[in-house]
């Protein structure tokens, strides 16, 4: 399975009453595919605010982006949680719904110890036939998946076949050398798509390419074909985008800032669900200053 270079970690729209806003999924599923570039989406992960979205709400996405999408891009559902139980029976329902593949987020706030977590994944793995992509991101979990844990999973687990790690470079590069022929490790830090492409990442699954996804296509594209002063140049150029959706001018909880600029940039997709809240009167006037 080739999830492609640059996978969008969509938002989830919501209408007034913050509800799913159907109609509005449709044309952002179709924006990220045709105007932004997205290889791939992620629906149902962190940006699309899984936390506060029922397991029905989750299925009903999934069953309809892989209908929307129709085989323009791979639809990659996210089923990862912290109970193992939970995230089987997701995973078994999103496989039935047609979906791509599965991205499974370390499990969050048990901590449990790298052991719990190979047994974790693992588990989840043998009870679905799809690719699975594991997720690494501290800053919300509380746990790093290891390097050697990492490793373990993509050599002894065959349908695990690529990893999002939002670490440092120093841990993807460990990564990307000891991975078997095949594992693709992406970066989950915008700020990184070149560091991390430089150090032997496949992509990167991001937020800022809601707003500048054909960018970064061309920044990817230039740097695989050699064009690597091109590609520093594209970077330089998108880096205040990269850094400025998650501090607008200071830290915001994604995906806050992200669905705010996607309305200024013309694609409104509605608010955010409690306990997040939508941007304040400076973090809205930095990001028209940014985005506009």
């Amino acid at each position: 399975m080739e999830f492609g270079r640059l996978i969008t970690a969509m938002v989830t729209p919501f209408d007034e009453k913050g509800q799913i806003d159907w109609p509005t999924t449709g044309r952002l599923i179709d924006y990220l595919i045709d105007v932004q570039q997205s290889d791939s989406l992620v629906v149902s992960g962190t940006t699309g605010e899984s936390p506060t979205l029922s397991d029905e709400e989750k299925l009903e996405l999934f069953r309809f982006a892989v209908k929307h999408a129709n085989g323009r891009c791979k639809i990659i559902a996210g089923t990862g949680s912290n109970s193992t139980a939970h995230s089987i029976h997701l995973t078994k329902d999103a496989e039935a719904a047609g979906v791509d593949g599965i991205l499974l987020v370390a499990p969050y706030y048990n901590k449990p110890n790298q052991e719990g977590l190979f047994q974790h994944f693992k588990a989840v793995a043998d009870s679905t036939s799809l690719p699975v992509m594991l997720y690494n991101v501290e800053g919300r979990t509380g746990i790093n998946l290891s390097v050697d844990t990492t490793l373990r999973l993509a050599a002894e687990i065959g349908n695990i076949v690529a990893t999002k790690d939002c670490a440092n470079l120093d841990q993807l590069t460990q990564i990307v050398k000891g991975a078997p022929e095949g594992f693709k490790v992406y970066s989950g830090e915008d700020s990184h798509t070149l560091p991390a492409l430089s150090v032997g990442a496949h992509g990167i699954v991001s937020v800022a390419s809601h707003i500048v996804g054909k960018e970064m296509k061309r920044l990817i594209d230039a740097y695989i074909n050699g064009n690597v002063q091109e590609a520093a140049k594209l970077n330089g150029t998108l880096h205040p985008v990269f850094k400025g959706l998650f501090a607008c001018p200071h830290p915001v909880p994604n995906p806050v800032a992200v669905k705010y600029a996607l309305g200024l940039k013309g694609f409104p997709v509605g608010g955010v669900r409690l306990p997040l809240v939508t941007v304040n009167e400076a973090e809205a006037a930095f990001l028209r200053n940014l985005i506009v």
